[in-house]
């Protein structure tokens, strides 16, 4: 019986094993720390999908539960940081406002965010984002809007792009401000992940709203997502297996955000938008995704661009959004871009979604815009959400400093 135990707790030891371990660089921040973190998540994902294959469940609904345990259960609030939930133009949010002026009332930062978790997961509740935008508010003596936006399937692109700007046109009002003592040129919209692509939409379009005569100071975007029309950039070709954000589950994402069809994952991991003859739509915004010549040399390496020898050209049809830059502001058109505020763009060189940042940063500067690319060698997709608790890392802590020093010297 004893050896029988034994035989099973050793096979169920190799099968735990070998599910934890993956092979990678070891330029990424504590490796064996990633693998066990991202073992986690990759089996709430594995359940997740397989309830749904099983008819159970939504492809998401496990992975939405399983990220719920992690958030606080209502404000919570200290001497230093009164933290309040109230709504900005229909839009849910938390406010997170440093209690440090109140003996001598006088005008504070003030940044807007939104949260990461592939436009479907997430909340700023989580512990995560909590304690982000408890940090920020008080290391900046700032007030700090973090924003709820509608999650997929129940919101579907342009519904998340839509409460991102309805939210931002509200706080961004002389009576909003005035009430949370914001200091009208002093305000940034920021987002991490699919927050970032929200927040850089909301920049270009809050840029250009002659309406709103008060404007964004800055932005800053932490590893954003900013097109879906290139799946084998160098770094989804480079990082396409590597924690957090593996290629795959980025398709997946997109697809849920544009309300596409889950079986297309493998047409767009395949790029079979990309036709051999191009309409004149798509080859205009194929250009401004072309990391050929929009990708600093020493990220580009020895990768190729990759075209299939047929593709398919109805894929654009069924998903428009794709060529839709509410959804991909890289494609924004130069004339937008010139009046956008300067900008703050974070990358992880193990991240499917570096050079999305990247590009944008040279289609930036190109414009003429002030850019600040602050980039982690041993950086991975959502690293500056590990700054936290027992399972920090290095690479986590300082990304957050980075990040928060930046903020207090340009805002």
């Amino acid at each position: 019986m004893m050896r029988s135990i034994l035989i099973v707790a050793i096979l169920l030891s190799i099968a735990a094993a070998y599910y934890i371990y993956l092979p990678l660089p070891s330029t990424i921040s504590e490796p064996w720390k990633l693998m066990f973190m991202d073992s986690i998540l990759r089996g709430v994902m594995h359940v997740s999908f397989l309830a749904h294959n099983l008819g159970l469940s939504r492809p998401f609904d496990i992975a939405k539960y399983a990220a719920s345990w992690d958030e606080i259960k209502g404000p919570q609030s200290s001497p230093a940081i009164r933290v309040t939930e109230t709504s900005f133009g229909g839009v849910q949010a938390q406010v997170f406002e440093s209690t440090a002026a109140d003996q001598e009332p006088r005008l504070k930062r003030g940044v807007v965010y939104f949260h990461g978790g592939g436009w479907t997961l997430g909340s700023g509740r989580m512990q995560t984002y909590y304690f982000q935008c408890w940090s920020m508010a008080e290391e900046l003596d700032a007030v700090v809007i973090s924003i709820e936006y509608g999650l997929a399937p129940e919101a579907r692109f342009p519904d998340q792009y839509n409460e991102a700007v309805q939210a931002s046109k509200h706080i961004l009002t002389a009576e909003v401000l005035g009430r949370y003592s914001i200091d009208p040129k002093r305000v940034a919209v920021s987002g991490d992940s699919a927050g970032a692509n929200l927040a850089a939409a909301v920049a270009q379009q809050m840029a250009l709203d002659n309406s709103a005569p008060i404007k964004f100071k800055i932005q800053a975007l932490l590893y954003p997502a900013l097109q879906a029309l290139d799946f084998n950039t160098p770094s989804y070709q480079q990082s396409g297996h590597i924690p957090i954000l593996h290629r795959p589950l980025m398709a997946r994402f997109w697809l849920e955000y544009l309300n596409g069809d889950p079986r297309l994952v493998a047409s767009l991991l395949a790029n079979n938008h990309s036709t051999p003859t191009p309409s004149q739509e798509i080859a205009a915004a194929k250009a401004k995704t072309d990391w050929t010549k929009l990708l600093p040399v020493a990220f580009q390496k020895s990768y190729k661009p990759v075209f299939p020898l047929q593709g398919d050209p109805k894929l654009l049809e069924k998903l428009p959004g794709l060529l839709d830059v509410r959804a991909a502001p890289l494609l924004a058109e130069t004339k937008v871009l010139k009046a956008v505020p300067p900008a703050y763009i974070m990358t992880c060189e193990h991240d499917v979604l570096r050079d999305d940042g990247l590009m944008y940063a040279t289609r930036l500067e190109e414009a003429g815009v002030d850019v600040t690319v602050d980039h982690f060698e041993d950086g991975f997709h959502g690293c500056l959400s590990f700054a936290f608790g027992p399972f920090a890392f290095s690479v986590g802590r300082r990304s957050l400093g980075n990040y928060i020093h930046w903020l207090k010297e340009n805002l």
